[in-house]
């Protein structure tokens, strides 16, 4: 019995011990889209009383609204829904919708006044994405295989 053991073993560790050389490649998409999205913020609402510090504030709550919109388009939008009804009425709807994500890349494109608002205009090119992530990790098909 052992000697059919080790037989066997001798067997499995022939046939997985073969010597190769492994020619990776890596791959890029066909195309990369552009995504776009605007962010707009409220100057008046801003809490500074001061109105330059209204203008520095409301430009990063803009900036801010873009990337989330940016991340939306990306990586979706989780909706949780609830509704309550009583005597076959509906009492009460509620929605709430939430986004996660992490946006590299992008790039603002304007940021101006527009009114009482203030507007950021941001383009995430998927091609600076995929080289962004080539430096990070590098995902590679096998190119090539062989052994000895």
């Amino acid at each position: 019995m052992r000697i059919w053991l080790m037989l066997i073993a001798v067997l499995i560790a022939g046939c997985s011990s073969k010597d190769r050389y492994i020619e990776w490649e890596t791959q890029a998409p066909e195309s990369f889209p552009k995504l776009t999205a605007i962010g707009y913020a409220p100057l008046d609402t801003q809490p500074s009383e001061v109105k330059s510090q209204q203008v520095l504030m409301a430009m990063q709550a803009s900036k801010v609204a873009a990337y989330r919109e940016l991340a939306e388009q990306v990586y979706g939008q989780q909706l949780s829904a609830s509704s309550r009804v009583d005597d076959w009425m509906l009492t009460d709807d509620s929605i709430q919708a939430s986004v996660t994500g992490l946006i590299r890349g992008a790039k603002v494109v304007k940021s101006y006044p527009a009114g009482d608002h203030y507007v950021t205009e941001l383009e995430l090119d998927f091609a600076q994405v995929w080289a962004l992530y080539q430096q990070q990790n590098r995902p590679q098909k096998i190119k090539e295989i062989t052994y000895f």
